[in-house]
This record gives structure tokens, sequence and C-alpha cells, in this order.
């Protein structure tokens, strides 16, 4: 594509200008006067034959050809902002977007990813949650690493470890349950899983009460509704172990059901890059590790 020749410092003073609608703030910004930024914009309104502000007393009110303008050059400027920012140390670091279920995110991701960004400097990690359910290709993800059994069309899959669920409550509500038949006395916080507290009472040789708690999509949000007074939470306590180490959890009877694993899971379609690859293999190292002392 042949361009024209692009005005770049009256296009920034504009966009600038336009933001904060005041040249003297636009001027601050960027670190030149005011007679400045109004000069650019000046010969920007003259090139494009169109007026792009209207000055008052008080400040700028942009026109609607200012506004038909200003999110390209927005989009334009964070999108240059965003590829410098990627150089460092004279290495160009790769982007890595990675999804991920919010209950792995934070009771076994965050803590060790540390470490993978001190092995890995060149990785510019991207990370968001979900609550498990997630479009790949729609939401420009690298990976999504998702709970279930590992069947998701055009998807291939990694197996990383299971994380069976168990109830897990405060000390001073598990202190009244003598058996899993106590629990059913208790407000029962569930998913959108419907089967999972039946399946857990079937387990504990129980009879199956009418479950009727409150519904979450999260286990984190579960969690801390159990740690609030909510209820008795069905959850993985390999997730929540600082809960569980620091007392402020209790997981009052030894009594689990699987209901599927983590996955690493991206479009087949995807072809590996260099960040991929090294993500991939170093959770799959870190999920090893998992499964052996598990």
């Amino acid at each position: 594509m042949v361009r024209p020749h692009l005005p770049l410092n009256a296009l920034r003073a504009f966009e600038a200008a336009a933001r904060h609608l005041s040249f003297t703030r636009a001027a601050i910004e960027l670190h030149v006067t005011q007679a400045a930024v109004s000069h650019q914009v000046k010969l920007l309104e003259e090139r494009l034959g169109v007026t792009l502000f209207r000055r008052l007393p008080r400040g700028l009110m942009i026109t609607e050809e200012g506004l038909a303008l200003l999110p390209t050059l927005e989009e334009s400027f964070d999108r240059m902002a965003d590829m410098l920012e990627r150089f460092e140390g004279g290495h160009m670091r790769e982007v890595l977007v990675v999804g991920a279920v919010g209950t792995f995110a934070v009771g076994w991701l965050l803590p060790r990813l540390g470490a993978f960004r001190h092995n890995h400097p060149f990785v510019d990690l991207r990370l968001s949650t979900n609550n498990n359910r997630v479009d790949i290709a729609a939401e420009g993800l690298d990976y999504a690493i998702r709970f279930g059994n590992g069947a998701w069309h055009d998807t291939e899959a990694e197996p990383l470890f299971a994380a069976p669920l168990s109830a897990l409550c405060l000390p001073e509500i598990a202190r009244d349950l003598k058996t899993p038949d106590d629990i059913a006395r208790q407000t029962l916080l569930r998913s959108y899983r419907t089967d999972e507290w039946p399946s857990w009472f079937e387990q504990a040789d129980a009879a199956v009460p009418p479950i009727t708690g409150p519904v979450f999509d999260s286990s984190v949000l579960m969690v801390e509704a159990a740690l609030q007074g909510a209820g008795v939470a069905l959850a993985p306590p390999l997730m929540f172990s600082r809960h569980l180490a620091s007392g402020a959890l209790e997981q009052p009877f030894p009594v689990y059901v699987s209901k599927g694993s983590y996955w690493l899971t991206r479009l087949k379609s995807r072809s590996l890059t260099p960040a991929m690859a090294a993500f991939a293999a170093w959770i799959g190292e870190m999920a090893v590790e998992m499964r052996g002392a598990a």
C-alpha cells in the first residue's frame, strides 16, 4: 500500500488535544508549547480542509469531523506504543495470550508465574480469566486452560492434572459436622454443574438432600462466600491449599468426587510460536511435578 506523507506531529498533537480537550494539557503531555500544539492542529485542519475543534473561552469542543478521526488515531498510537514496549534489551518480546479458569489462575497459576517470567523473559504474557466458557478464536487466545474431559471441538487438549472436589467450610461450621449427613443441614453452595453435590453425597454414602443453595459461576466466588460464612462450598482443595494451610478453611471429610481435569487447550489450526512452545513445556513440567506430589 502506497501511503501519502503522514503528518505525524500534527496527528499526535490533535490526538492529545482531543483526549484532553485542551491545547495546554496536550502541550504538557507532549513536552512542547501550547502554541506548538495549536499550530500543528491548524496545519492538520488546513490539510484536511475541515475544522477539528471549536475554540471555546474555556477549552475545546471537538467537531463531528474530529470525532470521526479520533478513534483511528487512538488505536494506531496505542498499537505503535504496544509494539515499541515489546522491544527490551535489544530483543523483541513475543506476546502470549492465555485464558484460564479463574479458580486455576488464582489457586495454582499465579503463584508460579514469577518463575516462568524469570526463565522466559522474551514472553510478554497476557492473562485473562473466565468461568470455563470460552471461545478461543473470538477472544484471540493462544491457549485456554479449561476444566473438563478434554473433548472440545477443533481443539488440541493436553491434560495437566485432576482437581477432585470436596466440601470446604469455616472451622466453626466444620466443628458441627460429625458425619457427611450433617452437611445436608447447611446451605450448600454450588456451581452450574447440577450433579456435583449429589455425586459427593453418594460418594460419602449419605442421603442426597434437596440442593437449593445459591449458584456461582466460579469456585473462587463460591469459596469466598464460604469464607464469609454463607455455607459449605464444593470446590477443589488443591486450588485452595493456602486457605486450608492457614486454617481459614477446613475440609471436614476426606471425601472427594472427580468431575474432570484441567487441560491446556489450543485451536488445531493454531501453529505453535516460540512463546507458545515455551509456555506449554513449562506448564507441562509443572503439571508432572503436581501429579507426582499427589
